[in-house]
């Protein structure tokens, strides 16, 4: 498991913090995925299609054996298994897993960008990122960028603490 990875998580439909939990195992019960770290949760406004509810958003780092293309067709798996329907761009999901950051690479296919292609647009992305990328301080990410990015955006005050990590336990953040 020499890759390391950045995954967003939202969820708006629901139990919102069931489907992040339910993802999460999921993908750390993937034999080539650990989940090293997760930010806290963050409730965040709705981006690009108003009419919904608010979404749960976090960030995890995992380690993994597998290629970009074979975690994005876990990621889309897991989406699929939980109930996600594409019915309306940016609209309403049970669970909503975008790959943030693989290494330091750079891809551009049809299906795949990375770094994804709004990471510096999105305050509900970058908050909970910068959380995961200081405290672990990998390679892959460049937190200063990452604060130039969050800095020039002015929807930051719609990303709210939702429930604070606490410890090192992944899972904490479930427990009642």
């Amino acid at each position: 498991m020499e890759n390391t990875a950045f995954i967003g998580l939202g969820s708006n439909i629901g139990d919102r913090a069931e489907y992040l939990r339910k993802a999460i195992v999921h993908l750390e019960n993937h034999k080539e995925i650990h989940v090293v770290n997760i930010s806290s949760i963050y409730e965040t406004d709705p981006v690009g299609y108003l009419e919904q509810q608010n979404f749960l958003n976090l960030v995890i780092q995992i380690s993994t054996g597998l290629n970009p293309v074979e975690l994005l067709a876990v990621c889309l798996n897991i989406e699929q298994i939980l109930g996600r329907k594409r019915e309306i761009l940016w609209g309403p999901r049970t669970i909503d897993l975008d790959i943030l950051l693989y290494n330091q690479e750079n891809i551009e296919t049809e299906k795949l960008i990375i770094p994804h292609p709004r990471i510096q647009e999105r305050a509900f992305v970058l908050i909970p990122l910068l959380e995961v990328g200081r405290s672990s301080m990998p390679p892959v990410v460049d937190i200063q960028i990452l604060e130039f990015w969050l800095e020039g955006l002015s929807d930051k005050e719609g990303v709210r603490i939702w429930k604070q990590k606490n410890g090192e336990d992944v899972f904490a953040l479930f427990e009642s």
